[in-house]
């Protein structure tokens, strides 16, 4: 059943889900939402299973009208104005729209990404087992491009929900121009055995080559020790590893890409990549040097918490 139809795309809006990470050995990149926490909590928050498809924006976002007779829609991310049919809307809570409502999504005040949940998921075919777009491979989503003026988006079938839902306000994240990143050394941390205090002793600005790809930062050089070679033979790639080329300048990998040839340094814990992905050019980046140990029990509290407040999501007063 049709959902949306797009009167103004935004910035940069795609559907994305929880990605096909099962395709990364054959060079597929994973895609998917880059804030997964906000993605499970929109996904939440409509009353949907926490993987069904939604729309990531970025920066600014689009104008949608409401195709269907009623549905529930939540924003969660970024911190951007939100309206329906030009009247203040709060994120992080459901909001019931009808036919002909006219959902407008601002530009970011703090942070960069907002994940639009829409009861029953974005519905838009199965690609490698995702619905997510990857941009630069040009596959999932509609079409493998972002939403274009005029698009119209279906959604699977689901009832809107008896009693709307809201985070608690102590459960909102902050989004800050500051951000601490923890990286486990590696894997390639044998050849930069002189810099590794610079890396994680240093602040890094986030520069305007910043996408789902990766972020190129800028600061204190870390080059190679002498005798390793400036570049390494292809290898495999994850999202959170931090690349070093030869200008010595980090770039963070992250979800559309699977290969590379530069030598990396450390890898951000996957919790952390939400930080990555609300971070704006202008941004100061730092690394904290984190154990697998650490990666693991942080991974462990993040999905406690998710249950927590799922259990505790409650009505608006």
């Amino acid at each position: 059943m049709d959902a949306f139809r797009v009167v103004s795309p935004g910035s940069l809006t795609t559907v994305q889900d929880r990605g096909r990470y099962r395709f990364i050995d054959r060079g597929v990149p994973p895609s998917g939402a880059l804030d997964l926490t906000a993605f499970r909590i929109a996904n939440l928050l409509v009353g949907n299973p926490e993987g069904a498809a939604a729309l990531e924006v970025t920066m600014a976002g689009p104008v949608l009208e409401v195709l269907c007779d009623a549905a529930d829609v939540a924003l969660a991310g970024a911190d951007m104005d939100l309206t329906v049919n030009r009247q203040a809307a709060p994120m992080w809570r459901t909001l019931r729209v009808r036919k002909g409502d006219l959902i407008r999504v601002g530009q970011a005040k703090s942070g960069c990404r907002a994940c639009l949940a829409v009861t029953g998921g974005i519905d838009v075919p199965l690609v490698m087992g995702s619905r997510s777009t990857c941009v630069k491979a040009k596959i999932g989503g509609v079409e493998g491009r972002a939403l274009r003026k005029g698009d119209v988006l279906g959604r699977f079938a689901g009832q809107p929900l008896r009693h709307p839902r809201c985070v608690p306000p102590e459960s909102v994240p902050v989004h800050t121009a500051d951000i601490v990143l923890r990286a486990i050394p590696g894997p390639q941390e044998e050849a930069f055995a002189r810099g590794l205090d610079t890396f994680f002793g240093s602040s890094y600005d986030i520069t305007p080559e910043a996408d789902r790809m990766g972020y190129r930062l800028q600061g204190p050089p870390v080059h190679h020790d002498e005798g390793f070679p400036q570049s390494i033979i292809s290898e495999p790639t994850i999202p959170g590893n931090v690349q070093l080329p030869a200008d010595g300048q980090p770039i963070i990998l992250l979800v559309e890409q699977t290969t590379g040839g530069y030598s990396k340094i450390a890898t951000v814990i996957s919790s952390d990549i939400p930080k990555i992905a609300q971070a704006v050019p202008g941004s100061r980046v730092r690394f904290r040097r984190s154990t697998l140990e650490e990666a693991h029990r942080v991974c462990r509290e993040q999905a406690l918490r998710m249950r927590e407040l799922e259990a505790h999501l409650v009505s608006p007063r």
